[in-house]
This record gives structure tokens, C-alpha cells and sequence, in this order.
């Protein structure tokens, strides 16, 4: 979703208008094309997902998928099960100031973009992605096109238009650069679906993050949920980009966890209490509660990072993100990372234009710290499914992850300040380790934290 614009809530659609046609109301079945290549046979289990968000015209110097598939090797050491590509379709003709034009404005849903490859190129990185054991999912945008997309002329119908006819851009947004399906039209929802069918078939890609899926119907997430489900005899990823609680039964795997981010900065920013994290937790869940669910959570993305700031900015500097990071990580979530963030990154990324990153700049210890913290979630089944309880003060995130076999405890002072946390009687009694060493650690009735500190202990 475009946070380069001031977003007012989008109009949500929540009905299918009966007016359709008789032969609206009974489309052809979607055709299917041949599969390329077979189904991912070492496919992340949906509570085992580490996504890593790879911009396409920041992660090389080239600026292209070739580039990607040139540091799997990378992305795989740093412990990533699945790689989200931003969009890699034809960019329409209108552009920002200066720019090459948002990646969310999409002119073609079945091509890929010159400026990033070809379709070889995305079939030879998902092979390869599969070999190392990592899935890849393509970012999808199905609320609006571009101007420039061909369905504007062959498909006028197929988009909302306001009471002289003209067709609009997204209600409630000064998203200008693109125009507002009408999802309404259920011609209009097969081509779309067709194009979503089209990557599985043809790139043997394993799902989808959904942009700006709040505003899109249920009803057409669940048509599409289905019908991609039936491709492949695997499951696929499916991420939206929103945070209503009909998203899982929908068929999504994974929500955004939009208000956990802006906790996490008010605690910095707005020098709120930890607390305000597991309060967010616990709203979000509230909304879209499964226990077998996870929200997708992170201290950056492609979005804030251009709009709020880089997670040094944003989260007390290397010492602070990292600890944020464990948090955001760890607390009953599936953890999201943005290219370069794991090195230290400092400089905001603009994803309108081509503007690599200088991998030059990494800061070793602090990709070592990202790789400690991803190979320890990966190896615990109490941070990847347990039961959370919070135990947060004023300056201490602090949670229990538990199963039955499993309990992990996490203490993340969040502030730059030496402070002292009291723990609560019942984690003194557990006979504790440090998650990462392996070693025996007492838990006294209080502990000191330094500042930006953490603790990450397992029974």
C-alpha cells in the first residue's frame, strides 16, 4: 500500500450488487494453463514462515531478479524460509516527481517487468529458492491498475466510476496514479483470479501478499483463496495486507500487524509505557483470533521505512532496533524483515526510484545478532506456537511463549536507561537457560537491564 500519499480509510465493499447479467452471473470456469516446474516439496509450515520483503530496485546494484538470485545464498544464512518479491509487473506511465512510478500501480498482471527481467529470470529464482529450501511469494495488488493498464479499454466496465461516468480513483485516497476496480463486476474478479493463477502455473511461484486487502471484498478473497489452493498439490503462502478478522476465514494465513508497529514506536517516540505492546498484541488477536493464526509483524517495511524512517530512526539505533526486533519477533507473531535492515541500514529507502543499497555499509555484529535471533525462533516450537502470557513494566517488554513441552521468557528493557524489572514469583521458580548459549541463568526477584538490553531464557 502506497503510504507515500496521507491515507484516509478506504471504502470498504461488502456486497455483490444483483444487477449482474445472466452470463455475469455464470462465468466460464477459469481456464488452467500448464504447470512449470513441480510443487515445492519442502514448503514452510505457516507457523514456521520467516518472511524476508526484497525490493526489487534496492537489493542490487543491477536492480533486477537476476540480482536476487545472486545473494540466495545470503538470504538463506540469515535463516529466511520465504521471500516476498515486491511487485514485478510494468509500471504505469504515470509517475511521481522524479521517479520511475510506483511498483503498486500495475499495467500488465501477467507480465514481467523489463526493468526487472524476464519471465525466465523469475522461473530460474524460484528454482533456485526452492532448492535452498525457501518459498517465494509475489506481491499482488488487486484493488486498482494503473491507467495505462489494458483493461481501462477493453474493460470500462470493469472499474468504479462516479455519477458522470468517469472512472475513480481509490475512494477515500489521493491515490492518483491508479484507478478503483469494481468488484461488483464478477468478469472483472475471474480475469483477476486468472492473473493470480497465471504466476502459480507459469513461475510455480507459493502464494501471495496481498496489498491493500482491507479494502477488497471477502468475497472475492475467498474465491481467490480457493481456486489458487487447487493449483498445486502443496499449500500456498497467503498474506494480506490488512487487518480485518475475515481475512483468515478467507483463507489467509497471516494479517499485518499494523497497530503492533505503532505501538512499538509511541513507546520511543511518545515515551510510553512497554505495556502499550501487549495491549496492541491483544487488540489485534482480539480481531483476528485463531491460535493457530499468526500476525505478520516488523520494525520496518518498504512503506514506513520511506514514510516514518529506518528502524535506527525509529528504535534507539543499532542497540534499540535489535531489541525491538526480538520483540516484534518473538511475541505470538511471524516476524517480517526488509532488505538491509539486518545490516544496520541507515538510509531511507525511496522504492520510486532505482536506489541500491551499499552493502558495503553492513555492520557484521549486528547480521550476526539478526542470524542469533532467527536461528533460535527457528528452533523453538514454544516461539513459533505457544500460548503467550505479558508480564511487560513501564521500560521492560516482557512475555512468556509457552507449550507444553516449551517455555520461553523474554525481557527487552526498551528504553536507554539502566533499569530494574521486577519479576514476577512464578518465573523464579523455573529452572532457566539463555536461549542462545545454552547456559544455566538464575532469575532472581528482580533483575537489572541495561540500556537496550535483552534476555532471552528457555527451560
Amino acid at each position: 500500500m502506497k503510504l507515500f500519499f496521507n491515507i484516509v480509510f478506504a471504502l470498504l465493499f461488502t456486497s455483490v450488487v444483483a444487477s449482474c447479467s445472466s452470463s455475469d452471473n455464470n462465468p466460464e470456469p477459469i481456464p488452467a494453463y500448464p504447470q512449470y516446474g513441480t510443487p515445492f516439496a519442502n514448503m514452510p509450515k505457516k507457523e514456521d514462515a520467516i518472511i524476508y520483503q526484497v525490493n526489487l530496485r534496492a537489493f542490487s546494484q543491477a536492480g533486477t531478479l537476476k540480482g536476487v538470485q545472486d545473494k540466495l545464498d545470503y538470504i538463506q544464512e540469515l535463516g529466511v524460509n520465504v521471500i516476498y518479491l515486491m511487485p514485478i509487473y510494468p509500471v504505469g506511465i504515470m509517475r511521481s516527481a522524479g521517479g520511475m512510478g510506483s511498483p503498486y500501480s500495475v499495467m500488465d498482471y501477467k507480465a514481467v517487468s523489463t526493468e526487472f527481467g524476464t519471465l525466465e529470470d523469475l522461473r530460474v529464482l524460484v528454482e533456485e529458492a526452492h532448492k535452498k529450501n525457501m518459498a517465494v511469494i509475489l506481491d499482488w495488488v488487486a484493488n486498482h491498475t494503473s491507467w495505462d493498464n489494458g483493461w481501462v479499454n477493453s474493460h470500462p466496465e470493469w472499474y468504479q466510476k462516479d455519477s458522470s461516468g468517469n472512472i475513480i480513483i481509490p475512494p477515500g485516497t489521493n491515490y492518483n496514479d491508479v484507478a478503483q476496480l469494481d468488484f461488483n463486476n464478477v468478469k472483472m474478479k475471474k480475469a483477476m483470479i486468472d492473473a493470480m493463477s497465471y504466476w502459480v502455473y507459469n513461475a510455480n511461484i507459493d502464494g501471495f501478499r496481498c496489498d491493500y486487502a482491507d479494502a477488497v471484498p471477502q468475497n472475492f478473497w475467498s474465491e481467490a483463496t480457493t481456486a489458487l489452493g487447487k493449483i498445486k498439490n502443496q499449500d500456498i503462502l497467503m498474506l494480506a495486507e490488512g487487518k480485518r478478522m475475515n481475512h483468515f476465514t478467507s483463507g489467509f494465513d497471516f494479517t499485518f500487524g499494523f497497530e503492533y508497529f505503532g505501538a512499538l514506536k509511541k513507546v520511543f517516540n511518545e515515551s510510553k509505557p512497554a505495556t502499550v505492546i501487549q495491549d496492541a498484541n491483544a487488540l489485534e488477536y482480539a480481531n483476528n483470533y485463531d491460535n493457530s493464526q499468526r500476525i505478520v509483524r516488523y520494525t520496518t517495511n518498504h512503506d514506513v521505512n520511506l514514510t516514518d524512517g529506518t528502524p535506527l530512526e525509529l528504535f534507539g539505533g543499532k542497540k534499540g532496533s535489535i531489541a525491538t526486533f526480538v520483540v516484534a519477533a518473538y511475541m505470538k507473531s511471524i516476524p517480517m524483515i526488509y532488505n538491509a535492515q539486518e545490516i544496520g541500514y541507515a538510509k531511507r529507502i525511496d522504492y520510486f526510484t532505482k536506489n541500491p543499497i551499499d552493502w558495503s555499509t553492513a555492520d557484521a555484529n549486528m547480521l550476526a545478532e539478526y542470524k542469533k535471533i532467527i536461528a533460535f525462533r527457528n528452533s523453538s516450537s514454544a516461539i513459533k506456537t505457544g500460548i503467550y502470557k505479558g508480564f511487560s513494566s513501564d521500560a521492560v517488554s516482557a512475555f512468556t511463549m509457552e507449550t507444553s513441552t516449551d517455555k520461553v521468557l523474554v525481557l527487552a528493557n526498551l528504553t536507554g536507561l539502566t533499569t530494574k524489572y521486577i519479576v514476577p514469583a512464578a518465573l523464579t521458580t523455573t529452572a532457566w537457560k539463555d536461549a542462545f548459549t545454552g547456559a544455566a541463568t538464575t532469575v532472581t526477584a528482580d533483575i537489572t537491564l541495561q540500556p537496550y538490553q535483552y534476555l532471552v531464557l528457555k527451560n
